[in-house]
């Protein structure tokens, strides 16, 4: 038992003696590492601080300039998008500070302005940049965003692609405002494929998951069309 206790420590003992040599033959190059790390370290702390965040606050101040036209009483969505010396547009947002959050809510909003001066290829195409959001609030966005690029699928009579996109829709923000009416869109998208039974599902739907939303009294009348 004795011999086997030396062996042990005898082992132990090589064990350390490798690591202490180890370090003593690798502790300079191990030194520039780790300085290395502290240098690569303070070097993101500071391109956050001096570059990143600058860089989203100025894209957070320009979109609020296309918003003002966006959201104004009488809505200029093509300025909006283009801007002008008064002020920028969503797309000024995205070609600047595309990669911060404010230019990433720009493409969506680019996205409606397209949509809403008539351009369904850009409008697709803008909508298709964004990149979804977390948390409530990005989730009603995100549910918008999949429910417009449905709707100019529809426009361009592609309805299997407006159902998939409506159904995204539907799961991007599970409510009573916005799921049902979603599966509205996705129902009448069906009928116009003459699928009255796909379509009578999601009429369904709206009465079993969501009978005391605005679409229910409707979904009725749909449903009662397709059977």
């Amino acid at each position: 038992m004795a011999k086997q206790n030396v062996a042990e420590q005898e082992t132990l003992g090589e064990a350390m003696n490798r690591t202490e040599l180890f370090f003593e033959k690798n502790g300079r190059t191990m030194g520039y590492i780790f300085l290395g790390l502290l240098v690569l370290a303070a070097l993101i702390f500071g391109y956050r601080a001096l570059i990143v965040q600058p860089r989203a606050e100025k894209a957070a101040e320009m979109i609020s300039e296309a918003q003002a036209r966006f959201e104004g009483e009488t809505p200029d969505f093509e300025l909006a998008l283009l801007g002008d010396a008064n002020g920028a547009g969503f797309l000024d947002v995205v070609d600047k500070y595309g990669s911060t959050p404010s230019g990433n809510l720009a493409k969506h909003y680019a996205g409606i302005c397209y949509l809403r001066t008539g351009d369904l290829e850009n409008a697709a195409k803008y909508l298709a940049k964004f990149s979804h959001l977390k948390g409530i609030p990005g989730a009603l966005i995100n549910a918008q965003n999949y429910g417009l690029q449905g709707d100019i699928a529809v426009e361009q009579q592609d309805y299997a692609k407006a159902v998939k996109f409506y159904e995204k829709a539907v799961k991007a923000a599970d409510n009573n405002l916005t799921a049902p009416m979603y599966l509205r869109k996705a129902g009448l998208a069906e009928q116009a494929m003459g699928n009255a039974q796909k379509a009578a599902a999601f009429y369904e739907k709206i009465l079993t998951s969501y009978p005391a939303s605005m679409e229910a009294r409707e979904a009725e009348k749909l449903l009662g069309s397709v059977k």
